[in-house]
C-alpha cells in the first residue's frame, strides 16, 4: 500500500482512526473524561492507532501532529457534555 502523501488524506486517516477509538471504547472514554485519565486510560489503543497513522503517512507528514490533533477533536471536544473535573 502506498504511503500517504498529501496532507488532507493524512488528516482524513488520522480522523478516520480517532473515530474508530471513539466508536468502538465509548465506556474507557466516558471513564476516563470523567475521572480525568482519559490519555491513560487509552494509552494503548492510541499507541496502536499512532503505529498505524505513521506507517501508513509519509515521515514529512508524521510530524504535523494530524493524529494528535484528531485525537483532541474527537475523543475530548465532541465528548464536552461529559461530566468532567476540567469543565
Amino acid at each position: 500500500m502506498p504511503l500517504i502523501e498529501t496532507e488532507e488524506a493524512a488528516r482524513r486517516l488520522a480522523r478516520a482512526i480517532a473515530s474508530d477509538l471513539s466508536l468502538y471504547n465509548e465506556d474507557k472514554i466516558v471513564t476516563g473524561i470523567t475521572n480525568d485519565n482519559l490519555f491513560d486510560a487509552l494509552a494503548e489503543e492510541i499507541e496502536e492507532g499512532r503505529a498505524l497513522f505513521k506507517r501508513r503517512v509519509s515521515p514529512d507528514l508524521y510530524p504535523r501532529n494530524f493524529y494528535d490533533r484528531a485525537l483532541v477533536d474527537i475523543l475530548v471536544k465532541a465528548k464536552a457534555h461529559i461530566k468532567s473535573k476540567l469543565w
